[in-house]
């Protein structure tokens, strides 16, 4: 079933659910249902085709949703940017994507203002707020536009939506997805957790532009309520579960750190959750351990990228943190193929390699890109002729079926031709008892070519030496592996989404480095 029928559907089933709140305000399906048609005939009005992209530039709102909904109801190509991007960056993906409308929240409209004239095709500006000379005022269009659901047919190989790589290694690439492989996405998504129903409410403290948006149509298709943030905030999550009752989550392991170390979380009710989805980073056992004892065994960790999601997943019943070692051990792998994805482990040549031997994760997954959008040099990069997705990271399959990751294929250390996986290393710094969380890169070094340093954050009040943390790890992964330099720093530079951002913790842990190993 396509989006369109979807929300059709639940007008008609649901109509006075709650369907999307955010801060006092509510919104019923009906009236989401409202605000997408007119959304819808406010672009069709203006010029706006179907097929067009159409970028949207905003943080959680109120209008989230029904912006969501708009786009797909008019088959429009939504194109979400990120509020933390540059203008340069705002403006390399407008142009990318070829985008002939853009909706901006007006907090945000002033920063991107100078680098719209210098996009070709972009014929339309609508500004949620106050709407300067030569925009168009959303909330005016919307209240003029027509309520006649225009009836846009959709089929199923429809481009839907172009997701944007994180830029970790380099400028974002955009990802396609048809309507097809949006729908079985969510629908990989639902089947791997609890069963959705009307009663349920999902609790969005991230970016729906990012990894929380995956759920809202298989939330739809239950005529479940969406209840966002604006932006984490610890304290208030932990109130908002309480108040609204919320059911579902989905967090980053540094989000789940501030919430279990939060003064507020032993005395919030948090009886109503039974399911928190976690993924982006590797969570260590010690958080999973805090996060189980604070809201029960309903953690779910879900692995995959924008590209194929979701190709794994770590269900409550192998999160066991008391078990025996075996059972721990599931703890720091990636889980289980999902029940429609297949996991395979290629070396460079395309060959599929046995059990246990260390080489680039591939998944087959419903919920897969169709291409790198204008780019099919890089979709053939990343998708082999029989149709798998190669994914960047490198890991390997253990005999009952779990994934384990080693790390992405950019970031392995070669050091004195030695593979040096950075996430081993971070997995022994976690161990120790002052460490709050690293960072492993490889730094240049002229006997070896490369060596691991590691970019530390240290626990409030308590401390370490960097001589202390070296012996740490070499006791722990040997003399060869071990990190060879520490940097101490007071936080870690991270993506929106919450991934490390592992390019810049190498430029700013060079110079140290480069004094340290006499480089």
């Amino acid at each position: 079933m396509d989006p369109a029928t979807l929300l059709r559907k639940a007008v008609r089933l649901y109509g006075e659910n709650t369907a999307f709140a955010s801060g006092e305000r509510t919104q019923t399906y009906r009236e989401l249902f409202d605000r997408a048609v007119r959304l819808t005939n406010t672009l069709r009005d203006a010029g706006i085709s179907p097929g067009d992209r159409v970028a949207v530039l905003s943080d959680n709102a109120f209008e989230s949703l029904e912006q969501i909904a708009g786009l797909a109801l008019g088959n429009y190509v939504r194109c979400a940017l990120y509020t933390h991007d540059t203008p340069d960056k705002h403006q390399y993906l407008l142009e990318l994507t070829g985008s002939a409308a853009l909706i901006v929240q007006d907090k945000h409209f002033a920063a991107v203002q100078p680098v719209l004239s210098d996009v070709p095709g972009l014929r339309l500006v609508l500004v949620v707020g106050d709407a300067p000379a030569g925009t168009v005022d959303y909330y005016q269009a919307l209240a003029g536009a027509s309520t006649v659901d225009p009836q846009v047919p959709l089929r199923e190989d429809d481009p839907h939506i172009i997701r944007f790589s994180a830029g970790t290694t380099g400028k974002p690439k955009g990802i396609l997805h048809t309507v097809r492989g949006w729908m079985d996405m969510g629908n990989e998504m639902a089947l791997i957790v609890t069963r959705f129903g009307e009663q349920d409410r999902y609790l969005v403290p991230a970016p729906l532009s990012h990894a929380a948006g995956l759920f809202i149509w298989p939330l739809v298709a239950a005529g479940a309520g969406t209840i966002v943030m604006p932006a984490f905030e610890p304290a208030h999550f932990l109130e908002l579960i309480e108040r609204e009752r919320a059911s579902i989550v989905l967090v980053v392991p540094t989000m789940i750190q501030m919430i279990t170390q939060h003064p507020d979380a032993a005395t919030r009710d948090l009886s109503s959750l039974h399911t928190v989805l976690y993924g982006t980073a590797p969570a260590s056992e010690g958080t999973l351990r805090a996060a189980i004892a604070l809201w029960g065994n309903v953690m779910y960790q879900i692995y995959g990228q924008s590209e194929a999601l979701p190709l794994t997943i770590l269900a409550p019943v192998h999160h066991v943190v008391d078990g025996t070692e075996e059972q721990r051990k599931w703890l720091r792998s990636a889980g289980r193929p999902t029940p429609n994805s297949e996991i395979a482990i290629l070396d460079d040549a395309g060959n599929q390699l046995p059990v246990g031997e260390i080489g680039e994760v591939a998944g087959r997954t419903p919920g897969q890109m169709s291409e790198i959008w204008g780019n099919p040099a890089a979709t053939a990069e990343r998708i082999t002729e029989d149709g798998w997705h190669r994914t960047r990271d490198m890991g390997y399959l253990a005999e009952d079926g779990f994934l384990y990751l080693t790390d992405r294929k950019e970031d392995t250390i070669i050091s004195g031709g030695f593979n040096i996986w950075p996430i081993e290393l971070e997995r022994a710094l976690a161990e120790h008892p002052a460490v709050q969380e690293s960072a492993v890169v490889g730094v240049p070094h002229p006997k070896w070519g490369e060596t691991p340093h590691a970019a530390v954050v240290l626990r409030a009040d308590c401390a370490a030496t960097e001589e202390e943390l070296i012996e740490w790890t070499k006791q722990r992964v040997g003399s060869v592996k071990k990190v060879t330099g520490v940097s101490f720093v007071e936080s870690l530079p991270r993506s929106a989404i919450g991934k490390i951002l592992r390019r810049v913790v190498r430029e700013q842990c060079a110079p140290d480095a480069s004094a340290l190993h006499g480089a």
